[in-house]
C-alpha cells in the first residue's frame, strides 16, 4: 500500500514501509536468510536467557525464524510485525504445527495494544531497533518494551556498530561525512541522527537503518530504565562473540547482542 510521506506511521521511514509491504520479500525471507551465521548464535543466547517457559514477544518477528523454535520448546508466542505479509507466513507455520502463537500487526513505537506487564520475555533482533527513524522514536519503542515486560522480564536486542563501517569499502568516507553532518541544522532539529544510513536492499532503493555507538545505546537503555545483564560484541562474521573484547572492541565489533532486564 503506497502512502504519502505525511501518512507514514511514527518512526517508520519510506524504505522500511516499502519493505514491509512487499509480498515478495516475505515469501522469500526464509530462503534469502537461510545461511545467515548470526541466527544460530542468537538462538543460543535466547535459549540461555529464556530458560523457563513463558510468553515471548518477538518485536519485528519477520517470518518467525527465532520465535517458533522457542514455542516448540514450551513457550507461548506473540509475533509482532509492521508487515502483514510476514505475519501471514508466521500464522501459516504456527497453524501447520498447532503452535500457540498470537499474531499482531503493529508499529513498535505504537504498542498500546499489548497490555502492561503481559510478557515474560521479549526480543528485537536482526537490527530491527535500528529500522526505527529518529532517536526519540527508538526510545519510545524501548519504553514500550519495558512496559510490556513483567518485573524481572528480559529483553534481547541486536544492533549494528557505527564504527565497524570503517572496515567497509567507502566506509571511512561515510563515517567522516556522518561526523561532519552531526553539527548540521538538520541534525540539531532532530530530523537526522549520527548513524542514519540509506541504501538499496531487497529491491527497496532507499532502505533505512540506524547503526549505533555503544555509548548511545547504553544511554537509550538507561532512559528506558532497562538494566544491562549481558553485552556481547560480535565478531566480523557474527558467528560468535568477539574474541579478546578488551582490545579495541569499539572498532572491531560488527554489532552487539544485548540482554537487558526490567
Amino acid at each position: 500500500m503506497s502512502l504519502p510521506e505525511w501518512k507514514l506511521p511514527p518512526g517508520v521511514p519510506r524504505g522500511v514501509w516499502d519493505y514491509a509491504q512487499s509480498v515478495a520479500v516475505a515469501q522469500d525471507y526464509d530462503d534469502y536468510h537461510a545461511l545467515n551465521p548470526l541466527f544460530e548464535f542468537e538462538e543460543a543466547v535466547l535459549r540461555e536467557e529464556f530458560s523457563r517457559p513463558g510468553t515471548v514477544a518477538d518485536l519485528g518477528c519477520g517470518t518467525g525464524r527465532a520465535l517458533l523454535p522457542l514455542v516448540r520448546e514450551g513457550h507461548r508466542g506473540l509475533a509482532i510485525d509492521l508487515s502483514q505479509n510476514m505475519l501471514d507466513v508466521v500464522r501459516e507455520k504456527a497453524e501447520l504445527e498447532r503452535l500457540p502463537v498470537e499474531c499482531l500487526q503493529a508499529n513498535l513505537t505504537e504498542l498500546d495494544a499489548v497490555a502492561d506487564q503481559s510478557v515474560d520475555y521479549a526480543m528485537c533482533l536482526f537490527s530491527t531497533l535500528g529500522m526505527i527513524r529518529q532517536r526519540k522514536m527508538r526510545r519510545r519503542a524501548l519504553a514500550h518494551m519495558r512496559r510490556v515486560l513483567r518485573p524481572g522480564g528480559r529483553l534481547v536486542l541486536h544492533v549494528h556498530n557505527f564504527w565497524f563501517n570503517l572496515w567497509d569499502p567507502g566506509g571511512p568516507w561515510w563515517v567522516a561525512r556522518s561526523l561532519a553532518a552531526a553539527a548540521s541544522p538538520r541534525a540539531r532539529g532532530g530530523d537526522w541522527d549520527l548513524g542514519d544510513k540509506y541504501f538499496p536492499y531487497r529491491g527497496v532503493p532507499n532502505f533505512y537503518l540506524h547503526v549505533f555507538r555503544e555509548r548511545e545505546l547504553r544511554a537509550d537503555l538507561r532512559t528506558a530504565e532497562l538494566a544491562v545483564r549481558r553485552w556481547i560484541p560480535l565478531e566480523v562474521r557474527r558467528r560468535h562473540a568477539l574474541p579478546h573484547p578488551w582490545f579495541a572492541r569499539a572498532l572491531r565489533a560488527n554489532g552487539w547482542i544485548v540482554v537487558v532486564e526490567r
